[in-house]
């Protein structure tokens, strides 16, 4: 770039306005200054761009090339300056979220929804699977946002709490249970569980295991409705979110064992990027959220 940007702005703006006077009024700089960026730009294109007439100013030759190409670059930038105006008002954009079906069923529904109707315009993208891919997908910028079961923790991200839940035994409506049971007592329930590689059965194992407790499945799942579904025809006793199971524990369908003591609360998080910056439509969500 042999001058600077600016020159270009005051040469299009004389040339649009075919006058000193108008083009520095337009830009709120004195007449003076106009002549001298002409005169500069001039300089170091070594060509001359403007004529003077009895009108005001034409382009030369020279200058009608240069002016179709600068009409056409400061186009392009006054559409950039549109666009990024739309996306901080959140009339355009997107919204990529990675998250489980269950978070995104029993959680982020709502949200999602209300979302929509408030801004309309951004395009949500979804995408799911394990709460350590879907952390990767934040890492490789294929995701703004992911919600996860905690606890997790990566150097590289922000992961903050925002919703709290407990996990508890549940059975189906004839189940002979007992008044309560003691977390030995539990463990030898016919037990229906998550799958090893989820964090929710991480964070089961973690905490049993800290009473040094194993915990020997007979049925491993990969979906949290299926957990529900099994115990309620009586197929064995399943561990599930308490907050994401409500409308099967009030309609009776299962019933809820009493875990003496129960087991600690934990939460979903919020995870993005630490070092980086949301989107405008990334940091309305998780306002909404939080």
């Amino acid at each position: 770039m042999k001058t600077k940007l600016d020159y270009y702005r005051v040469f299009y703006e004389t040339a649009r306005f075919r006058s000193f006077s108008t083009a520095a009024q337009h830009l709120y700089i004195s007449q003076s200054a106009i002549s001298q960026c002409i005169q500069q730009l001039e300089n170091d294109l070594k060509v001359q761009l403007f004529v003077r007439t009895r009108k005001g100013v034409s382009l030369t030759s020279e200058g009608k090339i240069l002016f179709a190409k600068v009409e056409n670059a400061i186009a392009f930038i006054e559409q950039g300056e549109n666009q990024l105006e739309r996306l901080r008002h959140l009339e355009s954009g997107e919204l990529k979220i990675a998250a489980g079906d269950t978070i995104t069923r029993y959680f982020l529904l709502p949200y999602l929804e209300t979302f929509h109707k408030l801004y309309p315009e951004i395009r949500i993208e979804m995408a799911n699977s394990y709460s350590s891919q879907m952390l990767s997908r934040v890492k490789e910028g294929n995701a703004d946002l992911a919600f996860i079961n905690m606890p997790l923790t990566d150097d590289e991200l922000v992961i903050e709490p925002c919703h709290e839940i407990r996990d508890i035994f549940i059975c189906g409506p004839n189940f002979q249970a007992k008044p309560s049971y003691s977390w030995e007592e539990a463990a030898e329930l016919p037990l229906i569980l998550l799958e090893r590689n989820s964090s929710s059965r991480r964070f089961l194992e973690k905490t049993f295991k800290e009473k040094n407790i194993s915990l020997n499945p007979q049925v491993e799942f990969a979906a949290h409705d299926l957990l529900i579904r099994f115990a309620s025809i009586h197929l064995g006793v399943s561990c599930v979110v308490e907050e994401f199971s409500k409308e099967e524990l009030n309609n009776g369908s299962i019933r809820k064992l009493n875990l003496d003591p129960p087991l600690p609360r934990r939460s979903i998080g919020c995870a993005y990027l630490k070092n980086a910056p949301l989107s405008y439509a990334a940091k309305a969500f998780k306002d909404l959220i939080l």
